[in-house]
């Protein structure tokens, strides 16, 4: 049955967030060398093929952490200038030279890139953060993220099987600018070969049976919890009971949401672990948003070639602190099994015969309604992970959107105030065009067009975009102002991790407008 809301108020919007004083922060897991050595044992016939990958993996994580030093606004940094091809970024206790073509987004790295410092020769990031910033817990995350990057190239299979969420396990590399990209800090590397997506378990979720009087949501006081979480849960919560598994899923792209294998909704679950900048829990003000945020969204999107996936019900487990994001899940409409996350379709854009219809396509059943939407209230922060094209004969016909937690909405515009908690409500138009833009734009856009430009003009296939722009409130923001990025090494070195730092680019659309 479903049991009415606990009236214990939500805290934020973010599913990101730094561990309360009821949670322990994950400690980082194996560096390449320690990866290796476990691997020996756990998968000793994926260690010839984990050594070829690792150069492949530092590179690019490398080509990840100089992007960063080529834009953000990072701890230290004094200067930064270009001469001869080659950048040189002044620290307060170091100057690092790069090739500048070395630090370009969205492109495989240059062979051997590498970087000079105090005279040394620099290929490994970890060492080039260490040097940077001694003592910075993100020599250990980067020197994860090495590792599990090449245990996930060292896995990786050229043909896959049809059905829920193989599509999204087809991404080996992960995040296409943070240096933290396959960073699971909290795991080890056996868990990492059992539950990461690309190494393409199926696993089953555990149903952990939670008394009425302690459960917040609309969801059925059943908690769905991810096995390598529910493990922890069940020691730490006598009160809780396990009920059994669910049916077989794979977890998707984000790895604690999973595709049941019999089609039916995703479900979101909470780990603490931390995958790129955050730990992936599910906030109480998730709980109470989503079912709301989805209807909401269905309207305003319904005249638009862009799907709203629903977020059904939601629930949490009540503990001393209240609904806890520890032990909490969403339940969460399915896309089409042939959608296609924008994160893995510049792999798939090779094949595409006229990348300038291509775009034209695009442009209208995502970029265009993602601006109408904008005008209409609410900014989608559409990205990689997040956002799914349909494409049918080679052509984009339909967009999907799912994960509400990072949208902002703007009551103003909506004409009305929606109800919901944390920060997700806004009345600053900068904040909701940012969130747009440095997810569509800043992001998509520029690694979409970075995948056509061997094939196409990148300046027509911008123009494209900027007609598709035209005609909405937005439109002369969205086109002229600075692109924002969101400085994520900056971001991992602040005091607080989760407060958001950006860096701007050009924006090439300016002379479309």
């Amino acid at each position: 049955m479903v049991v009415a809301e606990h009236t214990h108020p939500p805290t934020d919007g973010h599913t990101p967030h730094r561990p309360p004083h009821n949670e322990t922060v994950p400690h980082p897991t194996a560096d390449p060398d320690g990866t290796r050595a476990q691997l020996a044992t756990l998968r000793p016939h994926l260690l010839d093929a984990y050594d070829t990958a690792l150069p492949g993996a530092h590179a690019a994580i490398l080509a990840r952490l100089l992007t960063a030093l080529e834009h953000e606004p990072l701890p230290a940094l004094t200067g930064r200038h270009h001469h001869n091809g080659h950048t040189h970024v002044r620290f307060t206790r170091a100057v690092v030279t790069y090739p500048t073509a070395a630090a370009t987004p969205f492109t495989d790295p240059l062979p051997a890139p590498a970087a000079t410092v105090h005279g040394e020769t620099v290929t490994d990031p970890a060492r080039l953060t260490a040097l940077l910033w001694p003592g910075s817990p993100l020599t250990t995350e980067i020197a994860n993220s090495v590792a599990n990057l090449a245990l996930a190239r060292a896995a990786a299979v050229e043909d896959l099987t049809e059905g829920p969420g193989i599509i999204e396990q087809s991404l080996v590399d992960g995040h296409p600018l943070h240096p933290c990209c396959r960073t699971r800090t909290g795991m080890t590397v056996a868990d990492v070969l059992t539950y990461a997506p690309e190494h393409r378990p199926v696993i089953h979720l555990r149903r952990l049976l939670v008394p009425e009087n302690r459960w917040y949501g609309t969801a059925p006081p059943v908690l769905l919890a991810h096995p390598w979480q529910a493990e922890r849960l069940l020691t730490e919560y006598p009160w809780l009971t396990d009920d059994g598994d669910t049916g077989p899923a794979r977890p998707l792209m984000s790895l604690r949401t999973v595709a049941p294998l019999d089609g039916g909704p995703h479900i979101k679950t909470a780990v603490d672990v931390q995958m790129t900048s955050a730990v992936r829990t599910v906030s109480p003000a998730a709980v109470h948003n989503g079912p709301r945020l989805s209807a909401l969204l269905q309207d305003l999107t319904a005249d638009l070639p862009l799907d709203i996936l629903a977020e059904t019900e939601a629930g949490a487990a009540i503990t001393a602190h209240g609904p806890d994001r520890r032990l909490a899940h969403l339940i969460r409409q399915a896309p089409p099994d042939d959608a296609i996350p924008l994160g893995v379709l510049p792999n798939l854009l090779q094949t595409v015969h006229d990348p300038y219809s291509f775009m034209e396509d695009l442009a209208e059943v995502l970029f265009r309604p993602l601006a109408v939407v904008l005008e209409r209230g609410v900014a989608l922060e559409a990205h990689g992970q997040n956002t799914l094209i349909r494409i049918v004969d080679g052509r984009p016909v339909r967009a999907y959107y799912r994960d509400l937690g990072g949208v902002r909405v703007h009551p103003g515009r909506l004409g009305a105030d929606p109800g919901l908690h944390g920060d997700l409500p806004t009345d600053d138009l900068t904040e909701l065009r940012t969130k747009l833009s440095a997810a569509a734009l800043a992001t998509v856009a520029r690694q979409t067009i970075a995948a056509l430009q061997q094939h196409a003009d990148p300046a027509r296939l911008w123009q494209t975009i900027a007609r598709a722009l035209h005609g909405t409130a937005d439109t002369q923001h969205l086109l002229t102002d600075p692109l924002p990025v969101k400085a994520t090494t900056a971001m991992r070195l602040a005091t607080n991790p989760l407060q958001d730092i950006w860096t701007r680019l050009d924006n090439p659309m300016k002379e479309h407008r």
